[in-house]
């Protein structure tokens, strides 16, 4: 593929400024009918494979989190997604952009993430209503 249309890509899918990669599992939680449906098919587009969803009985490399101010507690739900890992998996933690129903306070994902033993690497528009942070694992210290 030529530069030009991978840049081209990068503006039509929003999955691809997110990281994702031919095969890889990306498994699903807290889907609604308020859901991105372009990143959805973006993300399947660049992997290869249908998301997999809550039920799903293995590791994942991503985890996708849909996730409003009323879901419950961020911290919880960011651990539990963890358990749901491959090492050295990701986190994508998608929340409401700011003045949509359910937002989150950007220092609400910060303290729940580092409470969770997590890193935020960049934060992007996922679509027009949501926006997605990357959290990963934080490198062992040497």
């Amino acid at each position: 593929m030529s530069a030009t249309a991978d840049h081209a890509e990068e503006r039509t899918n929003p999955a691809v400024r997110l990281g994702f990669v031919p095969g890889q599992v990306v498994q699903e939680i807290g889907y609604d009918d308020d859901v991105e449906q372009e990143l959805r098919e973006g993300i399947e587009a660049i992997t290869g494979q249908d998301i997999v969803d809550e039920d799903y009985d293995d590791v994942a490399d991503v985890v996708v989190l849909w996730f409003r101010d009323e879901d419950g507690d961020l911290t919880d739900a960011l651990v539990d997604a963890i358990g749901l890992l491959e090492d050295g998996g990701t986190v994508l933690l998608l929340t409401p952009k700011t003045g949509r129903d359910g937002y989150v306070e950007p220092s609400d994902i910060s303290e729940a993430a580092q409470t969770a033993g997590l890193s935020q690497t960049k934060t992007v528009s996922a679509g027009k209503d949501w926006s997605a942070g990357r959290l990963v694992t934080p490198k062992g210290k040497r």
